[in-house]
């Protein structure tokens, strides 16, 4: 099983989803993918692993991608819903966590029931996954308790992850389609109308309604907002000439809209995001 580190290693790429500062060093994060059996049902597995000066926090925002999540540390297990704002996890101490990033078919499998019942919650695993939820948790906890960063404590934690998804398959026809269509909308930023993805699949806008909010728990207009929001923060990292220009590209009417998307899911500007984030020396807004 390879590693792949660079997508939110200090020093390395940042991930789209993650607004993470380029000088935090707090943190490695460790990817690993999911076996071929599991790909419709499992995006990828990670771990992080940090250590946090005492005294300090290292708050960690995430526009995070439209699935659900699983999540175990020594402190907590908890599945998390699709969440529709920024994600904000505050790191301190030493500590580690091992992750799984859903497929978005696979929420409502595992729940049982439309997924709009978890929008921007987070529960306990074993409300998801039982008993099975908690023998999973004891598992990956006694392997990790002893080296977070070997690479066979790496392997035996998401073996544990398998052994318990597995009991999910087949996914079901709607969500291999709910799988495309996100694929559709996160791999094409020329996607910036919901009637684009209608044309794409064949479905009327109550038909694609229903899809995203059964299996995602959010609408069609959400997914292509998100992707958007992701690439701006991308684009703004490498300090465009104008804001006018990123706004542009991502297609917006115009840069006041833009602005206005930006901080209301983000919490600043995008010229204060840019000048917070970027490698570069600050300009001003």
């Amino acid at each position: 099983m390879k590693s792949d580190t660079g997508g939110s290693d200090a020093g390395g790429p940042i991930e789209r989803a993650h607004l993470r500062h380029p000088n935090d060093t707090t943190h490695t994060i460790f990817r690993y993918p999911a076996p071929p059996d599991l790909r419709e049902l499992v995006s990828r597995y990670w771990i992080p692993v940090w250590r946090v000066p005492q005294g300090r926090d290292a708050p960690q925002h995430v526009l995070r991608y439209p699935v659900c999540l699983i999540v175990i540390t020594d402190e907590y297990a908890r599945f998390y819903g699709v969440e529709s704002g920024l994600s904000t996890t505050v790191l301190t101490g030493d500590g580690w966590a091992v992750g799984v990033m859903l497929t978005p078919a696979a929420g409502a499998l595992l729940t049982g029931v439309e997924l709009a019942a978890f929008t921007d919650r987070v529960v306990d695993v074993s409300e998801v996954l039982g008993d099975a939820g908690r023998d999973t948790v004891e598992q990956i906890r006694e392997v990790m308790r002893r080296d977070p960063r070997s690479p066979g404590a790496h392997r035996s934690a998401t073996a544990a992850y398998d052994d318990v998804l597995r009991s999910y398959l087949p996914v079901d026809d709607e969500g291999r389609l709910v799988n495309r269509v996100v694929a559709f909308v996160e791999d094409n930023p020329d996607v910036l109308r919901v009637e684009q993805v209608r044309n794409e699949f064949g479905l009327s806008e109550r038909a694609l309604q229903r899809l995203v909010h059964r299996r995602i728990g959010l609408t069609p207009k959400w997914l292509i907002q998100r992707r958007r929001l992701q690439e701006a923060a991308g684009r703004l990292r490498e300090k465009p000439a104008s804001l006018s220009e990123v706004a542009a590209v991502l297609g917006y009417a115009d840069q006041p809209h833009f602005v206005r998307d930006f901080k209301n899911v983000v919490g600043m500007t995008p010229g204060a995001f840019a000048d917070r984030y970027s490698r570069e020396n600050p300009r001003a807004e």
